[in-house]
């Protein structure tokens, strides 16, 4: 894999760890800036849902500039958005700070997963995509746990300027890595923005955007709760980010695994992954108790869901060739509207008779609707449409 790739990679890993680590900071956030913690939770939802509305709006904006151009604008926007939010002592300010780094964020995010799938081959997008998202399961398994533990020792303000110094030398690599030239340009020989939008009335890449998101629903419904889960089996709080590290783990092979196998046989991953997946939360739901199968299966789904999530993402770059730069925008949003909605969906399952494990159950079956949806097309899916002439759809 080319050197530009593990570039954005770093990158990626940046964002990412700014977009988990709240959740071990709202207290001392809401602490610090006198609001409540239920008003602090806030800053997720405005994160989340900047990513979700800014994925194809900032994409769409930004077509028109070359991609290295584009990638150096949005990392140092996102940095001076983490800046300005490490000295603030508003909170309407910090929430301010929090939407432009989602539109930062979403718009590094649709470039880069459209200039990953540009710097590799046409039967790679998968292994180039993997390369990408390991940047977000390196979050998970150092960027969250290394947050959080500075957060404690120094305050949440030295996160926030840790995340800013990230961006500096991924900014740096970008411009040495990243060619500048014609070729860096996506308006040469590109389609018209509206055939592009056009795009996503094709059931195809409705189908594989939907099941993205709901994959991808699962998983941050459960990892968003996963700590009353931890210590509900008896261990202390100190195993939580035991068991975050461990699904981080648990996701970097999982990514790393589908990377090998999403181009050439994603029906497998589809086939195999996404019935153990369906199977694993229940199980983990009926052994919560038990601390040893439970961190065992925080890996295991973990692995599950990333090798089952970034292969129907690839299949989204796959659908939307046609969409050279608005196909990582695509991506993006079904990414991150399934991390909007998987927390909320959760959230509703705690005041039930499931209790701290409702989120497990509710995972379950997000998954069951994605597989009912996706093997009466599993052909569709999972045909190859890299080498389709254009205009063949």
């Amino acid at each position: 894999m080319p050197l530009p790739l593990y570039l954005l990679a770093l990158a990626v890993f940046a964002m990412c760890t700014s977009e988990f680590m709240l959740a071990g900071l709202l207290p001392d956030i809401a602490s610090d800036l006198d609001v409540t913690v239920g008003t602090a939770g806030v800053l997720t939802s405005a994160f989340a849902i900047g990513m979700v509305v800014g994925a194809p709006l900032v994409a769409a904006l930004a077509r028109n500039w070359p991609r290295r151009s584009s990638l150096l604008g949005f990392i140092v926007a996102f940095a001076a958005a983490h800046a300005v939010g490490a000295i603030t002592t508003s909170f309407p300010v910090l929430f301010a700070t929090r939407v432009v780094a989602a539109l930062a964020n979403a718009g590094f995010l649709a470039v880069a997963l459209t200039a990953a799938a540009t710097l590799v081959p046409p039967d790679r997008k998968g292994r180039a995509l993997a390369v990408l998202l390991s940047g977000t399961t390196a979050a998970t398994v150092a960027g969250v746990p290394g947050g959080s533990v500075l957060g404690a020792v120094f305050g949440w303000r030295a996160t926030f300027w840790a995340v800013a110094a990230l961006c500096l030398p991924a900014a740096l690599g970008i411009l040495k890595g990243i060619p500048a030239g014609r070729e860096d340009n996506p308006a040469t020989g590109r389609p018209a923005l509206r055939a592009e939008l056009g795009q996503l009335t094709r059931p195809r890449l409705v189908l594989v955007m939907l099941l993205g998101a709901l994959v991808n629903a699962a998983t941050f419904a459960s990892l968003t709760f996963l700590a009353p889960v931890v210590t509900g089996a008896g261990l202390g709080e100190l195993w939580i980010p035991v068991a975050l590290v461990l699904f981080g783990v648990g996701s970097f092979l999982g990514v790393t695994v589908a990377g090998l196998l999403s181009d050439r046989r994603p029906g497998a991953v589809v086939a195999v992954g996404g019935p153990l997946l369906l199977i694993g939360w229940p199980t983990l739901a009926m052994l919560s108790k038990e601390p040893v199968a439970l961190l065992i299966l925080v890996f295991v789904q973990g692995a599950l869901s990333f090798a089952l999530g970034s292969t129907l993402i690839t299949r989204v770059l796959y659908e939307a060739a046609q969409a050279p730069t608005m196909s990582g925008s695509y991506a993006t949003a079904a990414l991150n509207a399934g991390a909007t909605a998987g927390p909320v969906i959760a959230a509703a399952t705690l005041g039930t008779e499931a209790g701290n494990l409702g989120p497990l159950w509710a995972s379950g079956l997000l998954v069951a609707v994605a597989l009912l949806i996706a093997f009466p097309f599993l052909n569709v899916i999972t045909a190859d449409r890299s080498t389709e002439p254009v205009g063949s759809r």
